[in-house]
């Protein structure tokens, strides 16, 4: 099902100083927007090759999500700020309340509702925020979750842009240990949760502990022992 396409115009007039470049259909909008300047916002209908971490893709059908990519200073815990930045955008123009999977992932009823992807292109951090929106279904083995599969009714993609484009320079102002603290009360795979972890050399089971202070994610395994998580790949245990 495709719906209306988004209201760039709407977009544009309520952030008149952030040049917004919209396609209709584009294979990423993280590589449209690499070759833009600092402040700049790639907005799509549509991605043919969404990026997803560790080379997944990110699953893009037409005119149901909102698949976006922001030209950003490169800063300490980025990726931590913008999914609360995220979290915050959805709870304040759809009254839904999400969690975060470190690092990356926005979660509703424990599956994936939206992701973050942060790379470094030159001097600039290229931001590629992912959020099912209206999506009536989405294949199982994504393990993903929709607004609207969730509350059973659609939701105006504009507004959730428009929440979003306001929060994300409210939480880049705040400083690392600020991010570290809200992140760290709004997770619930931060500190107390069994955890199943796939790293290259190995799997790491225990209890998340915290984070450090770069922003990295501590499990103590069930020998007493402390393993610093710097990568992805994190999942409760049993899931």
């Amino acid at each position: 099902m495709r719906n209306d396409s988004l209201n760039i115009a709407r977009l544009r007039a309520e952030f008149p100083e952030c040049p917004i470049d919209y396609y209709a259909t584009i294979d990423s909008t993280m590589h449209a927007a690499a070759r833009l300047p600092r402040g700049s916002v790639v907005l799509a209908d549509e991605q043919t090759g969404g990026l997803g971490r560790h080379g997944h893709s990110w699953h893009s059908e037409p005119g149901n999500g909102i698949y976006c990519s922001l030209v950003l200073d490169p800063s300490p815990v980025l990726t931590l700020a913008l999914g609360l930045a995220t979290a915050e955008a959805i709870a304040r123009s759809t009254g839904i309340a999400c969690d975060l999977r470190w690092p990356n992932d926005v979660m509703l009823d424990n599956k994936k509702l939206a992701g973050i992807l942060v790379q470094l292109v030159d001097e600039n951090a290229i931001a590629g925020i992912g959020i099912n929106v209206n999506q009536p279904s989405l294949p199982a083995e994504l393990e993903a979750m929709s607004l609207r599969m969730h509350a059973g009714r659609e939701f105006p993609r504009e507004e959730i842009l428009v929440a979003l484009l306001r929060s994300v320079p409210a939480f880049l102002a705040e400083d690392t240990e600020t991010i570290l603290r809200l992140f760290t009360h709004a997770s619930s795979y931060a500190a107390g949760r069994r955890v199943v972890v796939h790293q290259p050399e190995g799997v790491v089971e225990g209890i998340t502990v915290g984070l450090n202070a770069a922003g990295f994610l501590i499990v103590r395994k069930d020998d007493g022992t402390d393993t610093l998580i710097l990568a992805g790949g994190v999942r409760a245990a049993g899931s």
